[in-house]
């Protein structure tokens, strides 16, 4: 679990990001699922957007990704979720306390 000043420091990190995944009318699969872990591994911090034809909503789809990947959620602003988990062979970003 995440404390507020983690996730306020990834937010920071996330800013510049632009999202790699896009979320679509089908929703979230076991593909989508699969790609995400493959990118969290090498990346920790991802941008997903929901596009507007999506007939879940994002709270839906967030929920979805976070439970498939064990990665949490960040914050959702927009259309777009941000997600981290902890790499277990690239670790790149260093939490603070």
């Amino acid at each position: 679990m995440l404390t507020g000043k983690q996730k306020r420091f990834l937010r920071s990190k996330a800013h510049h990001l632009k999202a790699i995944f896009q979320v679509g009318k089908d929703g979230v699969n076991e593909n989508m699922i699969n790609q995400l872990n493959d990118v969290l591994e090498k990346r920790e911090l991802i941008k997903v957007r929901v596009l507007k034809n999506c007939l879940l909503d994002k709270e839906t789809i967030a929920e979805q990704l976070a439970e498939g990947t064990g990665a949490e959620v960040v914050q959702m602003i927009g259309s777009h979720i941000v997600l981290y988990k902890e790499s277990k062979e690239n670790k790149q970003i260093i939490l603070p306390e």
